[in-house]
């Protein structure tokens, strides 16, 4: 229903998480951020801080690029018009963060 909540069910699915990891084991986050309301919401980094509040070390964080997919394959204009109609943000990156135990 709202950002708070979301967080505190992701946090809830970090710590479920993590009990099944090895000592030095390590856990791979891949998310996108939300564009809301005509504002920009870096929903990685608000989970990202959630990990981390866990112990987790972060190690990395991989911005992945995916100005084609397979959905969007030569449909590039018909997907930014109907994003940009619908008052999205026109995405074009996930983050690919890798933690350590």
């Amino acid at each position: 229903p709202n950002l708070s909540e979301f967080l505190a069910m992701f946090g809830e699915v970090v710590d479920r998480t993590i009990s099944h990891l090895n000592d030095k084991g390590h856990l791979v986050l891949v998310i996108g951020d939300k564009y809301a309301s005509g504002e920009w919401i870096p929903l990685g980094f608000y989970c990202m801080a959630e990990v981390m509040k866990r112990s987790m070390k972060l190690k990395s964080i991989v911005v992945k690029n995916f100005e084609e997919t397979r959905a969007k394959r030569n449909q590039r204009a018909l997907w930014r018009y109907r994003a940009l109609a619908g008052g999205f943000y026109v995405f074009r990156h996930e983050y690919v963060m890798v933690f350590k135990k």
